[in-house]
C-alpha cells in the first residue's frame, strides 16, 4: 500500500528494527499515527530484519482485508435495515396464476422422472437419466422442470415400442421449436384445442398424430401473427 506526499510515492506502512532503544528513538521521529511492537528474547539482528520485512510487506494486504470485510458487514447491515421492496400487485397475480397452473399440469398425474421412465423403458440402472435426457437434448421429448428435478410426459411414450419418445411428438416439438419452453409445451398440450375440437392434444397425439400436428401448426402461424 503506498501513497503519495510532495510528489513522492511512499509506502504507507513502515518497519522498524532494532533494539527497544533504537526502536523507540525511531518512533520519537517517525510520524508514524499507530505502531506494533514485536519482541525477540534471542534473535539475531539478521533474522529480526528478514521477519520485519516480511511483516511489511504482509500489513497492507492484512489491512486491506479487513477493510473488505468491513465493508462487508456494513452492506449486510443496510441491507438489513432497508425494507423489502412489495412486488407489484400484478406480478402478484402472474405468480399465482402460474403456480395454479403448474399445480393443475403436475397434479394430472401424466409425468414421469427420468428415473421412473427409464426403468419403465428398461435401461441400465447405472445411470438412469442418460437416456431420458438424450431424448430432450435431440427433441425427441420435452421435459418440465420442477423442485430441481425434470418431469417427462407419460402420454409422449408409446407402450407397444417399450416406451421411447412417440415419433409424432418430436415431429411436433420441431414445429413450436424455441418458442414453447418446457412448460409452455405442457400448457399447450394439457389444454382444451378449439383446433382439435375441444380436445387436448396430448389426448390426441397418439390416434391422430396428424391433427395434433396441424393444431401446433396453427399455433404457430397465430403467434407469428400476434
Amino acid at each position: 500500500m503506498r501513497q503519495v506526499r510532495d510528489g513522492l510515492v511512499v509506502s504507507s506502512v513502515g518497519t522498524l528494527a532494532g533494539t527497544p532503544g533504537e526502536i523507540g528513538e525511531q518512533l520519537r521521529h517517525s510520524g508514524a499515527e499507530r505502531a506494533i511492537a514485536l519482541t525477540f528474547a534471542h534473535e539475531s539482528e539478521g533474522t529480526v530484519r528478514v521477519i520485519a520485512e516480511a511483516l511489511g510487506n504482509l500489513a497492507p494486504m492484512v489491512a486491506g482485508l479487513v477493510k473488505r470485510r468491513q465493508r462487508e458487514a456494513l452492506d449486510k447491515i443496510v441491507d438489513a435495515l432497508v425494507p423489502t421492496v412489495p412486488l407489484p400487485e400484478h406480478m402478484l397475480v402472474e405468480a399465482r396464476m402460474t403456480a395454479h397452473a403448474r399445480s393443475e399440469v403436475l397434479a394430472s398425474g401424466d409425468w414421469l422422472t427420468a428415473a421412473q421412465l427409464a426403468e419403465m423403458a428398461g435401461f441400465s440402472t447405472s445411470n438412469l437419466s442418460a437416456q431420458p435426457n438424450k431424448w430432450k437434448k435431440d427433441g425427441q421429448i420435452f421435459a418440465i422442470r420442477h423442485q430441481g428435478l425434470d418431469y417427462f410426459p407419460a402420454y409422449g411414450l408409446d407402450a407397444e415400442a417399450a416406451y421411447r419418445p412417440l415419433k409424432p411428438l418430436a415431429q411436433t416439438l420441431a414445429v413450436f421449436g424455441a418458442a414453447k419452453d418446457g412448460w409452455g409445451l405442457a400448457y399447450w398440450f394439457a389444454s382444451a384445442n378449439s383446433f382439435l375440437g375441444g380436445k387436448r392434444p396430448q389426448d390426441v397425439l397418439l390416434k391422430s398424430p396428424e391433427r395434433v400436428l396441424a393444431a401446433a401448426t396453427d399455433e404457430m402461424a397465430e403467434i407469428a401473427h400476434g
